[in-house]
């Protein structure tokens, strides 16, 4: 016949199953015990399933039989195939609210690593389980990814560029200010009061292509502030590293900066509001579907919000001591 010379398109799994046993028992009796069927039924569907394959599976040693070369190559193929049937049953067999979610997230190797562990903690805790797989990468190449299915969300810190080619839809989490961070050695070299204490100071920035370094360029300008950039980085968790070694002042989003104290030791020496870093979920679906990114992107926008009331009112109590002050000089005059 025509073409029968080809590799089907399909697999008899059956035709594999009965292989598979011989190549595990060594004989052809030896699987027909197993198996409970007759020795010409194994033998027959081992011959079909090296006709759809177009190579000998195996080969005579003795009283057993051997697999050949190709044999082996199937063999492998077969355990695995084997495997993931079993863990599929053991996972059926589950109550539901045993079983794993699984979430594919992306983000975007410019968003601040400690951001990331934040918005992410509470799936490490979730139960069902979630089962996270996160890749980074630029942020054209995640969309694709997340045109393509193969990504249920993805956390970015800009919205994706007006001309993308994948339909998108942008939710924002939140946003927050930023903390100018240094090791302890370099801290006490800058000398006078924030902003100006980072006037010629060696700094660690985001690369140019980038909304923080845009948005911080634009803050330098404005205060007068001119930094001695010492290094660009994509990876934010890699300047700070660097950072650690008292080579330049680093920048951590205010939301996080009691951790970056902890993990880095850093010391603070000045903050903004000015500057701020924007947080987002991008999804391919207008409302966000996948309880999981659900979860998260509500407990992000909550912790977010609190954390901006924190701010806020610790801003307002220095004020308010400076002006009980103002009024008790008044008093003694």
């Amino acid at each position: 016949m025509e073409g029968s010379d080809r590799v089907p398109e399909w697999l008899n799994y059956h035709h594999l199953r009965y292989f598979h046993a011989v190549a595990q028992e060594g004989s052809v009796r030896g699987a027909s015990e197993r198996l409970r069927t007759s020795q010409p039924s194994i033998c027959a569907q081992v011959k079909q399933l090296e006709v759809a394959l177009g190579e000998k599976l195996y080969r005579r040693s003795g009283r057993s039989i051997a697999l050949t070369d190709f044999g082996r190559v199937i063999y492998g193929y077969a355990e695995e195939i084997f495997a993931l049937g079993r863990e599929l049953l053991t996972t059926a067999k589950r109550a539901p609210s045993s079983r794993a979610v699984s979430l594919q997230v992306g983000v975007v190797d410019s968003f601040p690593k400690l951001l990331s562990l934040e918005i992410l903690r509470p799936a490490f805790s979730h139960a069902p389980r979630i089962q996270i797989t996160c890749r980074e990468g630029k942020l054209e190449d995640l969309i694709g990814q997340l045109g393509a299915h193969r990504l249920d969300a993805l956390f970015a810190d800009e919205p994706p560029p007006a001309g993308s080619h994948v339909k998108t839809f942008t939710h924002s989490i939140g946003s927050c200010g930023v903390t100018f961070c240094a090791a302890p050695r370099l801290a006490k070299t800058l000398s006078g009061r924030f902003p100006k204490n980072l006037d010629g100071a060696p700094m660690l920035l985001p690369t140019q292509n980038t909304a923080l370094r845009r948005d911080l360029e634009k803050w330098f300008r404005s205060t007068g502030i001119t930094p001695e950039v010492v290094g660009e980085f994509e990876d934010a968790a890699l300047a700070k590293i660097v950072a650690t070694d008292g080579i330049g002042v680093t920048v951590v989003p205010t939301r996080v900066i009691a951790e970056a104290i902890e993990r880095y030791g850093f010391v603070p020496v000045g903050q903004t509001r000015e500057c701020e870093i924007h947080l987002y979920v991008i999804t391919a679906e207008r409302r966000i579907e996948h309880p999981a990114v659900a979860m998260l992107a509500g407990e992000a926008k909550r912790t977010s919000e609190a954390s901006r009331r924190e701010t806020e009112v610790a801003e307002k109590k220095p004020a308010a001591r400076s002006r009980t002050r103002a009024r008790g000089s008044r008093k003694n005059v």
